[in-house]
């Protein structure tokens, strides 16, 4: 009886918060795709054009690190992507078709559809940043991938993620959308991953279930980044990574490169996956050296590799 009574006193403010957290869901428009606006914000002046899209749970928030230099030279375009920071968060499957129409408004009303501009993404941005350029060659010059999550399959990431945090481990295994559900019970300083800033994870509190659930397997898990850049192969692209990156490994971004004729790889020797929060600077001036280049990019592994 006693065991009974602790199983009840734990488990039902677990199931009340997850029925919660779907019936708020289930309250939301559907999405509409001529009319959802996502948030998002221009910072800067400079005559380069930039889009920088986040990754998974994140925001247009994370790129606000150093950004003096980068803001002189170019002009940012940053957004939250659907479902996530401060953009609407309608029903939706948030495959990566629903994102790319959602994208598509926002550059067309800011005229960042001018062929003049370069696409970038950490994560599953970087994911989204591909298949925009591909989809839009003629409204895009260029294409960033940072910290590129490239996966044979479910099965190699699984393998990947059972070597992390608690809080990785559990939100990336069968059980993520319900885990996701409760997102308000964990999502504590206590379960804080060391490589974030406490900025980018009280964002990362923003999202629900859909638009993490359906993100992680429909986009980050399915998409064929190598069919993708195959049909893009003459694109000019840059690869920014970090080489102990153990979220999306180097090796894996390295492979998906040389499908590219037009590329350049950078890596940040000491970085991980969130490598952009501790050495923005560095990302910054490799952006600005690849956007000021007149000269075909050779297929380049660096040193530090």
């Amino acid at each position: 009886m006693t065991l009974l009574l602790i199983s009840i006193f734990f488990i039902f403010p677990v199931v009340a918060i997850a029925g919660y957290q779907h019936y708020k869901i289930v309250k939301h428009p559907a999405y509409d795709a001529d009319k959802t606006l996502l948030n998002y914000e221009i910072i800067g002046a400079g005559e380069n054009k930039l889009v920088l899209l986040h990754g998974l749970t994140g925001s247009l928030n994370y790129w606000k690190r150093n950004l003096e230099s980068i803001s002189k030279t170019h002009t940012l375009l940053l957004i939250d992507l659907l479902g996530f920071g401060d953009s609407p968060k309608p029903q939706s499957d948030y495959s990566l078709s629903v994102q790319l129409k959602a994208l598509e408004l926002v550059l067309q009303k800011e005229g960042f559809n001018d062929g003049k501009t370069i696409v970038a993404g950490h994560s599953m941005g970087a994911i989204i940043s591909m298949a925009l350029l591909e989809k839009h060659s003629n409204w895009l010059k260029a294409g960033i991938f940072i910290g590129i999550p490239v996966y044979q399959d479910a099965d190699e990431f699984k393998k990947i993620m059972s070597s992390h945090s608690f809080v990785d481990r559990i939100s990336t295994s069968r059980f993520s959308k319900y885990i996701c559900m409760i997102h308000p019970i964990f999502m504590s300083r206590a379960f804080k991953p060391d490589n974030l800033t406490d900025d980018v994870y009280e964002d990362a509190k923003k999202h629900h279930w859909q638009s993490y659930y359906y993100s992680l397997t429909r986009i980050i898990l399915k998409t064929d980044l190598y069919g993708i850049a195959r049909k893009i192969r003459n694109t000019k692209v840059l690869f920014i990574h970090g080489a102990k990156d153990t979220t999306a490994p180097l090796k894996n971004a390295i492979d998906l490169s040389r499908e590219f004729t037009n590329v350049k790889t950078v890596t940040s020797t000491g970085g991980d996956h969130q490598f952009f929060l501790k050495e923005a600077e560095f990302v910054w001036k490799t952006i600005q050296d690849f956007s000021v280049s007149d000269k075909k990019s050779q297929k380049t592994i660096l040193n530090e590799y």
